[in-house]
Order: structure tokens, then C-alpha cells, then sequence
């Protein structure tokens, strides 16, 4: 009888993406999804050691795994990911009870030291210094069955005071332009209208092999992959941003109009203290320019509070650009001291109530600013990539990543297209005025519903199987 599993993913979109060739190579070695309320054979976390909340959370739920490893010993449990890279022995003295630590480098090897583990009736570990495979070229169970990631780089060459991560995924390693291609138009030829390409700084891709425009490049080369509708990348960093990149975005028809790229302060002195090699005029001209090559596009962004340093000054420095760059959307962390990392040592660390208390007034400040942002398109009309029909409700991405609401009609598929006139908007989504304008069926809709079928035909569960409650519990 197959083993069933579910898999936790905590932390950015490469974990995710790695989630996805998790669990294709568990379906590869004979493992099924776990079923909705039962409870699994295997539980696989994902781990991230970005902020020390990941690791909270990934201890609080092994603490409450304990009792249900202890009546079902055969229950097998398995942390990857970044943590694990980071602590490898720390985990099986906290939670001696693992079966399998394994690296961000060697997410394929799972299903080996799972059955190591079992013949051998002791933990395993392996933590591998370099990569064996880029991610997409495992096996793969996606979230979506028309939307893919695709992994251009990996690791990471900047030394910003606060990351851990390029200690974690290593150097940066770009793979070659042909490997993407050939994974993109398998992707498309299986149904994918969406592609979103990855890497820890995805517009330095190319350092490798010493070409500085290669990125714009491959944004211009997918562009001419026919049945690829939308393209999408994260994160740039803006020290490598450059003006060739604009160009390919707003001379790419396919490649939407919304750019991620982190911030972290608004204030020069604390970017410095970062060691984030930009300065706040170098970032703001940045996205001058995309909105100069591109008017109807949007910008989200990363924000730190609190990094050490902060002065009250600084954080309002933070607070006048959010306002000044009016931002879709930043999605904001209160400073997490990493072990490792030189910020970690730096003298003046804020106080944890200083760090909650402008952690909130940023919060509430950029609900006020998004709701302003997503007033402006009331009114107009958007197109939309349906991702959930829910009986009546469907919700999907405009081109410039808004997330929307809006009345299903009969035949609406997850993956097809809708025109959609907003009719009102709140600070994190736009409601349609109604039902949609127009639909159109598309390919990825058509891949979403084959999936469906084989899914009700085989009992095996569309997507990847999360853990949604303690099991035993």
C-alpha cells in the first residue's frame, strides 16, 4: 500500500518551487497524497531561516508532532530547506525524533534517506555544500496546472548584513538559457499560460558566464514562446537593475506590468549599514523609469522595520518614500536577528517594543496608501487569470498582480481569462462591478480541467497536500 505525505512549506517562492519537485519526486518513488483528515505517513517541513519566526513555528509544530510520532512510530518526519541547511544537528537534539534532515541543494534525495531511515531505524542526514540538480529539473506535482515557476539562478552573490541565505543556497549558479527555454516550452505544451522565472536576485543572472544583459535577453526569448501569455520574475535587486530590462518588459507584450523589488528602508544610512550597495535616488530612478516605459504598471516591495541603528528619523525617511512611491503593496518585517550575520553583532539594537510599535505604524500607514492605490483603477477594466471559482465567487491576477473578486458565470474555469470592470476597492483586493464583461477560454483552462478529471478518477487530490491540522489531533 502507497505512503501517503504532506508537506509544510515555510518561508520565499524558491521554497515553494522546491516544495513542488518534493513532492514529484515523493509521486516518482511511489508516495501518494495524503487525503484531507487523515493522517499522513510522512510529514515534510520546508524550512526557511530568513526570520527567527520560521524557525518558532517549524519547532512549535514538531513539539506538537511528538505525541503522534511517539503512538505511530512508523509516522516518518522530514525537514529541508534552509533551517535545515542552517542547523542540521541542532534539529535532532531539539527533536530527537526526526527520521531525515536534508539540504537546499539536494531536495531530490528525499525518498533515499526516507528509506534509509526505515531500514536502517535511525535518523538520517545529508546536507550537501552544492547543488546536484537546479530545481526545475525534478520531478514535479505543481500548485497550479497553469501557472509554473522556473528556476533561472541559485544562490546568491551580495552580502547584505542582514541575510543569511547566500551562506545557506551557496554562490550564485545560473543556468543555462537553453535549459530554460526547453523547460518553458514543456511547460506551455503541458498547459502552463503563466511562467514566473525565480532566482534568489534574479536580474543578475548572467554573471556566471559575463554577460550583463542576459536577463532582458531571456525575458525577449520567452516572450517569443507562443501560447505563453503571461511572464512574471522575482526578485531583481536594484543594484543590477538596469535599462535594458525596462525595455524588454515594456517592449514584451506578455511580460506584465508589475515589478517586486525590495526596498528594505528608506533611509540611505541605514541602506548603507545593510550593506544594500544602492542608495535611496538610485531606487526611486529606477522606478521612475518603469513608470515612464510602462504608466499603467505597479510596484511592490520588501520593507525591514527596526534594523539596528533605526532612528526615529529613519523610519520616517521609510515612512515619506512608501508615500512618495505609492506602492501597491510592501510587504513589511520587523527585524529578525540571525546568528551568522553581521547585523546580528552590530551595536544599537532597537528595542522589540520600539520594533512593534513602527512595525504598526507602517502597517496601517500602507493599508491607507494601497487603498488609495486600488481606488484609482475603479472604474476601469481589467483582465484577469481566474485562480479559484468558488460556486458563485471567482477570484483571479490582473496583469499588474491585483488580486480580484468577482461574480462567477457558468463555464468559468481557474485558468481562463476574464474582462473585468472594478467596481470597488479595499487595501489588499479590487471587487468586480458584477459579472465579467467577456470570458475566454484559454489552454490553461483547459489544463486545470484535465487535471480535475484524473484527479476524480484516481482519488489522488489536486496540488500538494498541506498539513491543515495536527495529526492525531
Amino acid at each position: 500500500m502507497s505512503r501517503t505525505y504532506v508537506i509544510q512549506t515555510l518561508g520565499c517562492q524558491m521554497n515553494v518551487h522546491d516544495s513542488e519537485r518534493i513532492a514529484g519526486s515523493l509521486d516518482a518513488a511511489g508516495y501518494i497524497p495524503a487525503p484531507e483528515g487523515s493522517d499522513p505517513d510522512l510529514v515534510v517541513f520546508n524550512t526557511c531561516a530568513v526570520r527567527e519566526n520560521a524557525d518558532n513555528k517549524l519547532y512549535g509544530h514538531l513539539s506538537f508532532l511528538a505525541p503522534s510520532k511517539k503512538s505511530r512510530p512508523d509516522m516518518q518526519i522530514a525537514i529541508g530547506g534552509c533551517l535545515a541547511q542552517k542547523d542540521q544537528g541542532t534539529i535532532l537534539k531539539k527533536a530527537p525524533y526526526v527520521d531525515v534532515v536534508f539540504g537546499t541543494h539536494n531536495v531530490g534525495s528525499l525518498p533515499t534517506l526516507l528509506e534509509r531511515a526505515r531500514v536502517e531505524q535511525s535518523a538520517q542526514i545529508e546536507i550537501k555544500e552544492s547543488l546536484d540538480h537546479f530545481p526545475s529539473t525534478l520531478p514535479s506535482r505543481r500548485h497550479s496546472a497553469f501557472s509554473a515557476w522556473v528556476s533561472i539562478s541559485v544562490g546568491c552573490n551580495n552580502t547584505c548584513t542582514f541575510c543569511i541565505v547566500p551562506a545557506l543556497r551557496g554562490r550564485e549558479k545560473d543556468r543555462p538559457q537553453d535549459d530554460i527555454m526547453n523547460e518553458v516550452r514543456a511547460l506551455v505544451a503541458d498547459g502552463v499560460t503563466e511562467v514566473t522565472l525565480l532566482g534568489q536576485n534574479v536580474n543578475a543572472y548572467g554573471v556566471d558566464f559575463g554577460d550583463r544583459t542576459a536577463f532582458a535577453k531571456l525575458l525577449r526569448k520567452c516572450g517569443e514562446v507562443e501560447g505563453l501569455e503571461r511572464i512574471r520574475f522575482m526578485s531583481p535587486h536594484p543594484r543590477d537593475f538596469t535599462d535594458d530590462v525596462i525595455e524588454a518588459m515594456a517592449e514584451t507584450p506578455n511580460v506584465m506590468p508589475h515589478l517586486h523589488m525590495p526596498l528594505q528602508s528608506g533611509s540611505d544610512r541605514i541602506l548603507q549599514a545593510m550593506r544594500r550597495s544602492y542608495r535611496v535616488d538610485r531606487y526611486k530612478g529606477i522606478i521612475d523609469k518603469v513608470r515612464s516605459a510602462m504608466p499603467h504598471s505597479t510596484i511592490t516591495t520588501d520593507i525591514i522595520v527596526g534594523f539596528p541603528g533605526e532612528s526615529e528619523t529613519d523610519f520616517l525617511e521609510t515612512m515619506q518614500i512608501t508615500t512618495d512611491l505609492r506602492f501597491l503593496a510592501a510587504y513589511t518585517f520587523q527585524y529578525s536577528k540571525r546568528p551568522g550575520t553581521p547585523a546580528a553583532d552590530m551595536p544599537d539594537q532597537i528595542p522589540s517594543e520600539v520594533v512593534s510599535e513602527r512595525y504598526t505604524r507602517l502597517h496601517e500607514h500602507l493599508n491607507t496608501l494601497s487603498q488609495s492605490v486600488n481606488n484609482d483603477v475603479v472604474g476601469t477594466t481589467a483582465e484577469v487569470l481566474v485562480t479559484d471559482v468558488d460556486g458563485a465567487r471567482a477570484s483571479g491576477k490582473s496583469r499588474d498582480f491585483r488580486l480580484v473578486h468577482f461574480d462567477s458565470v457558468d463555464g468559468l474555469r481557474p485558468g481562463d481569462i476574464a474582462e473585468i470592470r472594478i467596481g470597488s476597492a479595499k487595501p489588499h483586493f479590487v471587487l468586480g462591478d458584477g459579472a465579467p464583461i467577456s470570458t475566454r477560454k484559454t489552454r490553461g483552462g483547459d489544463a486545470f480541467e484535465a487535471r480535475k478529471k484524473e484527479a476524480e478518477s484516481t482519488g489522488v487530490m489536486l496540488g500538494i497536500p498541506t498539513l491543515k491540522s495536527i495529526p492525531g489531533k
